[in-house]
């Protein structure tokens, strides 16, 4: 780069295209608010930085000579990017503007995160919001190494450099076959389930919710009949609607509108309540991460109820399929 046209301001730029655009020194400097023999002082600082007239000077104001039409087109473009590239640093600033990553599993992503990335997009809609599909050993590798902004799961325990909430207690309930006996009641308890064949998951990571139901049957001495352990939510329900068996979801999960699947809620007594949590780094002071979070406990704060609904049957739920208030 040539030393000499380092000395090139943004406001030699700003001057010269705004006397090119009025055709005037006078009119530029009324536009400007300044004087006009700092307005001429800057534009010849410019001609002889360059060393070549830009404007030819006429009786009633300046015409651009070649050297100035070639340098209006490039100078406008320059002063353009540039106000692009302040803006967008300064939305950036404010965390308006940018990319989110956000760790999800199982039905962590089927209704209360969607509707967080809902109203967080509404309010920001220039980030990206990017979902990666992570088990909760993944989610956390991921956060030390900054690959993740944050995560959501269900069994956090204290981690070093990461800190973690609980956003949302979830109830359980069983899925049942249409048909099943069961499906009748408006509640149950872990004690109707002891002779049902159960379907449970995720089959890793462990500990995980297989291992909270196993503990909840455990807590009450009752003997619990593991059918079947899959990997995920979506399988169990599937398998439940397969009449293999039986199977626990939790709130989120009754959005799983399977055929010949209805849910019924575990009573209060069995205390059969699960976390939602949102873990992110300690050190993260982001406008990004601290936008998303403000939105995310907005919606922790509105207890949105779910209400399950049974499939194939009329628009009025049957006992047991009452829609509940979070709590």
């Amino acid at each position: 780069m040539n030393t000499k046209f380092a000395a090139v301001e943004m406001r030699h730029l700003r001057y010269f295209v705004s006397v090119a655009q009025e055709g005037s020194f006078r009119a530029a400097a009324d536009r400007l608010h300044i004087t006009q023999p700092p307005l001429t002082r800057q534009v010849q600082q410019l001609e002889d930085i360059l060393g070549t007239e830009l404007f030819v000077r006429q009786p009633r104001g300046v015409a651009l000579t070649t050297a100035g039409r070639m340098l209006l087109e490039d100078a406008q473009n320059i002063l353009s990017l540039t106000e692009q590239a302040l803006d967008r640093s300064r939305i950036a600033g404010r965390g308006e503007l940018g990319r989110i990553d956000i760790g999800v599993f199982g039905s962590a992503g089927l209704n209360f995160v969607p509707r967080i990335i809902q109203d967080y997009r509404c309010l920001y809609p220039q980030v990206e919001v990017v979902l990666h599909n992570l088990d909760r050993g993944s989610q956390i590798k991921a956060l030390h190494e900054r690959r993740l902004t944050l995560a959501f799961n269900r069994y956090f325990e204290d981690e070093i450099g990461l800190e973690w909430e609980v956003l949302l207690t979830e109830r359980m309930h069983v899925a049942v076959p249409i048909s099943h006996p069961l499906a009748k009641h408006r509640e149950l308890a872990l004690a109707d389930l002891t002779e049902q064949p159960l379907i449970l998951y995720p089959r890793k990571p462990r500990p995980g919710f297989i291992d909270h139901v196993m503990r909840l049957f455990h807590a009450q001495n009752l003997q619990l009949h593991l059918e079947q352990e899959v990997d995920d939510v979506v399988t169990a329900v599937a398998l439940v609607a397969a009449g293999v068996g039986l199977s626990l979801v939790v709130d989120s999960s009754c959005n799983l509108k399977l055929p010949g699947v209805v849910y019924v809620p575990l009573h209060r007594l069995d205390k059969a309540i699960v976390n939602l949590c949102m873990i992110h780094r300690k050190d993260d002071n982001s406008p990004l991460l601290q936008n998303f979070v403000r939105v995310a406990r907005k919606q922790k704060n509105r207890k949105t109820a779910v209400k399950p609904q049974r499939q194939g049957h009329s628009e009025n739920p049957p006992p047991g399929m009452a829609g509940h208030t979070i709590s």
